[in-house]
């Protein structure tokens, strides 16, 4: 004798699709083997697959089936596809950049502004100093020491310093060895980048030679601190740097929108 059914099972039956769940295509299933080698390094950027034929044999599936799961591949940006050529599919490591685009998209249609990306930026980099000053690493601290180098030879160029200054707020982050807050510092950086590129060549900058030599002497203040292994002075430090930054920076351009930067 069946169990009468309850009114929440009646419930969740009218609720759940009538097409139940679609089984993944051959093609992606093909797809997530190559993406997960990619993942695991097995296959490296820059190296190329085999052939058609070769792959066909491996996996036991069709051309159009392989084909399929280049295209899904192709969409992802973790090969590209040479028609013609005779070398095959080439594996491409996105890097940040490859997030940075469809998260500038994501922003423009949330009518995100330049106040959003800097607040978002202020609460990446003060803990990435603080993990990179506890890290306790002479190559991460060196590498942060030749982006200071290079920035200090930009002094008297407005342009490559507004660029040197970008690259070394990026840099901070990805030599604090933490890849979340790398990918999201990623994220913003292009906003940041343009937008400071803009404001130079419209004339628009705010900045000085002295306020040039300050964001200079702040960058060598703390790298002292990173190499000094103080985490807790070398995130309260740039926290309080980053907010007088941003206003000098932003100077009445919070509320502009990241759709005017990026077009």
């Amino acid at each position: 004798m069946a169990l009468p059914e309850s009114k929440a099972g009646r419930g969740l039956s009218a609720a759940l699709p009538s097409d139940g769940v679609r089984p993944p295509k051959t093609g992606e299933l093909v797809a997530r083997r190559l993406r997960r080698m990619i993942v695991e390094g097995s296959l490296s950027d820059g190296d190329y697959l085999p052939n058609e034929a070769t792959l066909m044999e491996h996996f036991g599936v069709s051309r159009p089936t392989l084909r399929e799961a280049f295209r899904v591949l192709e969409s992802e940006g973790l090969i590209e596809l040479r028609r013609g050529s005779r070398t095959g599919a080439r594996v491409r490591v996105p890097g940040p950049e490859a997030v940075a685009r469809p998260a500038g998209l994501l922003l423009q249609l949330g009518k995100a502004t330049l106040g959003d990306v800097y607040v978002a930026r202020s609460a990446i980099e003060p803990p990435a100093a603080r993990l990179l000053a506890l890290s306790g690493d002479e190559q991460r601290y060196a590498a942060l020491e030749e982006e200071l180098e290079l920035e200090r030879a930009n002094l008297g160029n407005a342009e490559q310093f507004a660029i040197g200054s970008a690259r070394f707020h990026l840099r901070l982050v990805e030599l604090s060895g933490n890849r979340t807050l790398a990918l999201m510092a990623g994220m913003v950086h292009e906003i940041i980048l343009r937008q400071t590129q803009a404001s130079v060549r419209a004339s628009e900058a705010t900045g000085t030679p002295g306020d040039y030599d300050r964001a200079l002497r702040a960058y060598e203040k703390l790298v002292r601190l990173v190499r000094a292994g103080d985490g807790d002075a070398a995130e309260k430090f740039w926290h309080k740097h980053l907010q007088l930054a941003d206003e000098l920076v932003l100077a009445g351009r919070e509320a502009t929108q990241i759709i005017d930067i990026l077009e």
